[in-house]
């Protein structure tokens, strides 16, 4: 199954879809300190998309993402890899890294639009107006 374009879910139908199918994997995109200090959804692996000091892009993201759906996840022939679901802050930088795990043949592509902490609100704030946190969905912080 070959897409165009990486598939937008909500963080419920996120959820659900982790819940509903056990070979599905959640990646977590953003930095290291967004990742351990302002939290992350329960499960969630960590593969940085654009991290510090240089805050370039992960040249060896494609390769850390097959090595996470490696050990059994894309070993049935017929049924295709696991969906990878991708999650970042709002939804943007989860949509660049899903596009290019299509480019590398990665087929099963989705990433939350909502990201973990969703949009600015009219205060500047974020986790008030969406996002995986907002909507009550299990996380944690280091």
């Amino acid at each position: 199954m070959s897409e165009e374009e990486v598939r937008a879910l909500s963080a419920r139908a996120a959820a659900e879809l982790l819940e509903h199918n056990p070979r599905a994997v959640l990646i977590d995109v953003r930095s290291n300190m967004e990742f351990l200090f302002v939290g992350h959804p329960v499960g969630a692996v960590h593969v940085p998309w654009i991290d510090e000091p240089d805050w370039v892009i992960n040249p060896h993201f494609v390769t850390q993402v097959r090595q996470v759906l490696l050990g059994g996840v894309c070993r049935e022939p017929d049924a295709g890899c696991a969906p990878v679901i991708l999650i970042c802050r709002s939804g943007k930088r989860s949509l660049e890294a899903g596009r290019a795990l299509l480019a590398a043949g990665i087929a099963d592509v989705y990433h939350v639009a909502e990201g973990f902490e969703g949009e600015i609100d009219e205060n500047h704030h974020r986790s008030s107006v969406g996002g995986w946190r907002f909507r009550g969905l299990p996380w944690e912080q280091c």
